[in-house]
């Protein structure tokens, strides 16, 4: 008779997602992992299929997790310049309230695996595809609106207000000093005015 497993398999992921997110894929060992996650080497391969099987999953539900967050941000809010507010001050406080200063899961693993794994770069292009065309579409419903002069490039624009989120990310990891990430932002979202 099989066997019943005996635990949440997305409070594993979870659970998995923080310990990679926190330590890098490289750092983390199996018996990182079956320590950390409560199950048996066993069920972690039998479940997941291993430690880069596992990964792939739980960089994946991270993804799932940020995109939601970001749809949610910008489909609540009309205003474009509000919606940007909010993500910032989103990722300020999570950089503040985050003692182990993790940063960004995505941006961890692009700069430690990255050249190296052609299929995890596919992933990491794609994902940057689909955030940056999130940002586009956003700020060219404003400009649409009349919120957002006519003037502004929306592409340009996206672009450089996602590489300055993921490089807020970057140096908050660094130096999470609130005062210096707020005028940063100011500052990125200035460009919105025109």
């Amino acid at each position: 008779m099989p066997r019943t497993k005996q635990f949440n398999e997305e409070e594993i992921l979870n659970k998995a997602m923080e310990l990679f997110w926190e330590k890098g894929f490289h750092a983390t060992s199996i018996q990182d992992l079956v320590s950390h996650l409560g199950i048996n080497r066993a069920s972690l391969y039998d479940t997941f299929g291993g430690k880069d099987e596992l990964f792939n999953k739980a960089f994946a539900h991270y993804r799932s997790i940020t995109g939601n967050m970001l749809n949610s941000i910008f489909g609540d809010t009309e205003n474009v310049k509000a919606g940007f507010q909010k993500l910032f001050d989103k990722a300020i406080e999570e950089t503040l309230e985050d003692d182990s200063r993790k940063g960004c899961f995505v941006v961890n693993t692009t700069t430690e695996l990255i050249p190296g794994d052609k299929a995890l770069l596919n992933i990491l292009c794609e994902n940057k595809s689909n955030l940056e065309a999130l940002f586009t579409r956003f700020i060219q419903n404003g400009i649409d609106s009349g919120e957002l002069p006519k003037s502004l490039d929306a592409e340009s624009t996206a672009l450089m207000l996602f590489t300055i989120y993921n490089g807020l990310r970057v140096v908050a990891k660094v130096d999470p000093n609130p005062i210096k990430l707020k005028k940063t932002v100011s500052a990125a979202l200035s460009v919105l005015d025109g």
